[in-house]
């Protein structure tokens, strides 16, 4: 069979075309193998157990998005609003938010190589009791409830702080409950922490 010319011109033009098309598990791997993807930070935690179980994960991409919700709609709020906060108001959100700011710096750095936003718990996970710690289990959740309350209250943003204060509230509720049962099944830990309260030092020591 003899083919036309115009039948041999659509024939190399898709021959080139197929030539130039990328080959989609070239492509992957070529991704995979990208140098940033080399470069990236691994969690020192997940690098001593990959497999260490993790506080929440279910939850994890809520817990996400109200954090996003947290600097978003607190700032459409006031805009929708148009006027400040009693001053009193603007000066408690800054308290709040400072003291949440103060505390997390102090958790972080009490935690240092441990500290993880996930909440990932490995069976060789070293105690901290020092810090504010020592007063406490779970001072960075303490923080979390001071910026849900203070960085929309200085704005003004009342139904933000009531709002994305009980969302937030009841997802870490649920992790925190398992976080706790992670921790607990951590000899060293339930002998050192399990005494202490959670959130809200005690005003006289116990010792």
């Amino acid at each position: 069979m003899i083919e036309t010319q115009s039948e041999q011109i659509a024939r190399i033009v898709v021959e080139a075309t197929r030539a130039e098309l990328p080959n989609p598990k070239i492509e992957q791997r070529q991704i995979s193998q990208h140098p940033v993807e080399q470069l990236r930070p691994k969690s020192p935690i997940r690098g001593r157990e990959p497999a260490a179980p993790q506080a929440g994960r279910s939850i994890f991409k809520w817990i996400a998005l109200v954090n996003v919700g947290l600097f978003t709609l607190p700032a459409l709020e006031r805009r929708l609003r148009r006027r400040p906060p009693p001053a009193l108001i603007g000066a408690a959100g800054w308290t709040a938010a400072l003291s949440a700011f103060a505390l997390r710096l102090s958790v972080i750095v009490s935690l240092r190589a441990s500290w993880t936003v996930r909440a990932v718990v490995p069976s060789d996970l070293p105690v901290v009791d020092r810090g504010p710690y020592r007063f406490i289990r779970h001072p960075n959740y303490l923080a979390l409830g001071l910026e849900f309350l203070g960085l929309p209250l200085i704005g003004g943003a009342y139904v933000s702080a009531v709002g994305l204060g009980l969302v937030n509230a009841l997802l870490l509720a649920r992790r925190i409950r398992e976080e706790d049962a992670l921790l607990m099944a951590i000899l060293g830990y339930r002998e050192r922490m399990a005494n202490k309260p959670a959130f809200l030092p005690r005003l006289v020591s116990g010792r």
